[in-house]
């Protein structure tokens, strides 16, 4: 792998400062419309979900009001499920996908579940089309106490103020060209270090937690989603994004220690999904559908070892 220092902003081997930041924020600019993408679908669900509005950014708080929908009939006796998109705004079917499982699937489930859907925490990435905030933060990796991003800090405030526990988190993502061709370089040369090439995984992935992999659960999540499309292989060293699969389409990272959207809970069950939007062997409606697929899988997962230990009672 070859490395490089060449992004077009800050001084080679030197971390970025408030002038860096501000010159690449002003390369940033408004390219799709949260309200129209995502805000008027929410509100077309109109009765059939509860509507949280849980924040609003500062950088336009009318423009970027925060919202998640919850499955009517909340039920203290109900296991609760979190799903979350749009962590990195640019992630399209993160955010498109959540609102597509609230749209045909989610009160499927109800009867079994609470459920707890934030399809887009970070709306000015959306927009943009960014991983970062304004601030040159990225906000899933920012999951900690006194969170330097408020997209992060307003997520855990909601998730806190259920008062309950958390089954199982499924967190929305995509893997796409520009993590190679914009974002990875970005990140190196905003921290003063030579950023070193790698290749995009062509297909889907999953990253689940070290501390707690949980492997028949996300071989669930990767049966349900390759009947849509077609799972990553690993790469000629055996890994994909530089670290080895522990299943077939599945790594681990220690997502605690890396401040990821998934370590907020103590959940029992988590994972990070990973799309490939940019394969030549996918539509934008496939990407949607596999983000739906990883959803039911966990779920139908989930329901499936409470009927056996129900049986096993």
């Amino acid at each position: 792998m070859q490395s490089s220092n060449s992004y077009p902003i800050g001084t080679p081997g030197e971390p970025w400062g408030d002038v860096e930041k501000a010159t690449w924020l002003a390369r940033a600019g408004i390219k799709r419309s949260y309200r129209e993408e995502v805000l008027d679908k929410l509100e077309s669900l109109g009765t059939r979900f509860e509507r949280l509005q849980y924040g609003a950014l500062s950088y336009d708080a009318a423009r970027y009001p925060l919202l998640a929908l919850k499955t009517l009939g909340w039920d203290s006796n109900k296991p609760t499920i979190l799903i979350t998109g749009g962590v990195h705004g640019y992630e399209t079917s993160g955010v498109q996908g959540a609102i597509k499982f609230l749209d045909t699937q989610a009160e499927n489930y109800a009867e079994h579940f609470n459920i707890l859907v934030a399809p887009c925490v970070s709306p000015w990435g959306y927009e943009t089309i960014n991983r970062w905030n304004p601030n040159a933060v990225d906000p899933n990796r920012s999951f900690y106490a006194q969170s330097p991003a408020e997209e992060s800090a307003a997520l855990m405030r909601l998730v806190a103020s259920l008062e309950c526990d958390i089954l199982a988190h499924i967190d929305l993502h995509e893997t796409t060209d520009s993590d190679e061709q914009e974002f990875r370089p970005a990140l190196a040369a905003r921290d003063g270090q030579d950023y070193v090439a790698d290749t995009v995984p062509d297909g889907f992935y999953l990253v689940g937690d070290s501390e707690n992999p949980q492997p028949a659960f996300q071989e669930a999540i990767i049966a349900a989603v390759s009947a849509v499309t077609h799972i990553a292989p690993a790469d000629a060293a055996g890994k994909i994004i530089g670290e080895p699969l522990s299943q077939p389409g599945v790594i681990n990272y220690p997502v605690k220690t890396l401040g990821l959207c998934s370590s907020l809970t103590h959940c029992t069950y988590g994972t990070t999904t990973e799309v490939y939007p940019d394969s030549p062997r996918v539509s934008e409606r496939e990407c949607n559908d596999a983000q739906v697929a990883a959803i039911t899988g966990a779920l139908d997962y989930i329901l499936s070892q409470a009927s056996q230990n129900e049986r096993l009672a």
